[in-house]
């Protein structure tokens, strides 16, 4: 669930002089948080922990290191302001993956100022600064339409196999999944927003028996919410936010 972010009133009017959207093409896209300040201070960055933002529109969304967040864009010129921000409410570990979050997501919100150059989107404050690289997209005609089976669970530098019965994931055009986690059938939908596949819904059928509750529970956790996508070949990965992932093969 959405919550609006305790700071949002202290955004509302500090940005852009002007209202509505002015549109910039240029900053249009997905990108990843290289380096920022706050008041001085760097903000702390978590290698395992990316943070990340995308701009579609009159929106903007992303990974704040933990959780995902969005808001409304206002953009003139080089004038940028978020208003609206919203955050959903998840705890990461380990520690400083929230004291990264609550910075950025500080800054983002004294921004009112946009610059690209040298391919990094900048964005600026009064007392802040993020600077920005940019993501791949989605490979979308890649991704959907294809079976995509369950070969293994990544968490940190640790992989392992995947039991129970064939485990799968299936994206169509019209925004609806289906799949299994190898003992419970999966169906939803998803969007897709910048270089991330955002789970708008996602529901498990079934029931399973104990050897297989923790794999189940993983690849519920890797795909609920939001993950990044990496496709090499016939080998889909998908990334949550940190270093847990699920790697799967193309079916032929």
């Amino acid at each position: 669930m959405l919550v609006l972010f305790a700071l949002v009133a202290a955004a509302c009017g500090a940005g852009s002089g002007q209202s509505g959207y002015d549109q910039t093409p240029a900053i249009e896209g997905a990108w990843q948080l290289e380096s920022g300040t706050l008041n001085g201070a760097a903000v702390p960055m978590v290698e395992t922990h990316p943070i990340t933002l995308t701009v579609e529109g009159d929106r903007v969304s992303g990974t704040a290191a933990c959780n995902g967040y969005g808001g409304t864009l206002r953009l003139s010129g080089d004038r940028f302001s978020v208003d609206n921000l919203a955050v959903t409410e998840m705890a990461c570990f380990p520690p400083e993956t929230m004291e990264s979050e609550q910075a950025f997501l500080e800054a983002l919100i004294d921004v009112d100022t946009v610059e690209v150059a040298d391919g990094r989107l900048v964005l600026r404050g009064e007392t802040v600064e993020l600077v920005f690289t940019a993501l791949e997209p989605v490979p979308e005609a890649e991704l959907t339409n294809t079976v995509w089976v369950l070969e293994s669970l990544v968490q940190g530098e640790a992989v392992s196999s995947v039991a129970g019965e064939r485990a799968t994931l299936e994206l169509f055009t019209d925004g609806s999944l289906i799949g299994s986690t190898g003992c419970r059938t999966l169906a939803g939908s998803y969007v897709i927003s910048g270089s991330e596949v955002v789970v708008t819904r996602l529901s498990a059928i079934g029931d399973c028996p104990p050897e297989l509750a923790e794999q189940d529970s993983r690849v519920i956790s890797a795909l609920e919410g939001g993950f990044r996508v990496e496709i090499d070949g016939d080998v889909l990965t998908t990334w949550v936010a940190g270093d847990e992932g699920l790697i799967y093969r193309a079916e032929r």
